[in-house]
């Protein structure tokens, strides 16, 4: 836990594996008023063409993984590092720093009472032990697949293979302070956010 200032905003790590619904849950957040800091959002920011993490991913692995505009090539990427344990811890001691960094100074700069942080791997990672509450966005493993196939179009095996390097969904629930089953109807989903939204603005 962080030592926290009067002025310092209750951070919230919203999390849960690949295809649960986080960015439907914190635009539900985000639409009650809460801060949002979505760190897959920064995580494209600051590798985009010519940053200077584009230029060490693009010399680790090499041109090839360019597409046409000489941006990340993110489908091709994404399979070599799910493929490749050596390649994924590289990557991610490469980006998890930076991203870090960048929270912390929207963190710093909030005047927010509580912010929304939207980590797809909060619990694997030790970056982020500033956090004050763990949310868990919840669905079975079978919805989760159905979910990634249609939004990713990739293979059930690709979309198995992400699932297996997250955090299992028993651990993740174990580690949660508070934990959203996301798949029920929108309305109920809706209410559970703004039972939440109430609960983080007293807890400042």
């Amino acid at each position: 836990m962080q030592e926290r200032g009067k002025k310092t905003p209750y951070i919230i790590g919203l999390t849960g594996g690949i295809g649960s619904g986080k960015s439907t849950i914190s635009s539900m957040f985000e639409e009650l008023g809460a801060e949002i800091v979505d760190a897959d959002k920064i995580s494209h920011s600051i590798v985009r063409k010519n940053t200077p993490l584009h230029k060490e991913i693009v010399k680790h692995f090499g041109p090839d993984i360019l597409d046409e505009k000489e941006e990340l090539n993110r489908p091709l990427l994404r399979n070599i590092i799910f493929n490749d344990s050596k390649e994924k811890a590289w990557l991610e001691a490469l980006m998890h720093p930076a991203i870090k960094n960048t929270i912390s100074g929207i963190i710093k700069e909030s005047q927010n009472p509580y912010i929304i942080l939207s980590v797809p791997l909060l619990l694997e990672s030790e970056n982020y032990d500033f956090v004050d509450r763990v949310l868990v966005i919840d669905v079975p493993e079978s919805l989760q697949l159905e979910r990634i196939g249609k939004r990713d179009n990739i293979s059930t095996e690709l979309a198995q293979s992400i699932i297996k390097s997250q955090m299992n969904r028993s651990e993740r629930n174990k580690r949660a302070d508070d934990i959203i089953v996301n798949d029920a109807p929108i309305e109920e989903i809706r209410e559970l956010v703004k039972q939440l939204h109430v609960k983080y603005q007293q807890a400042t």
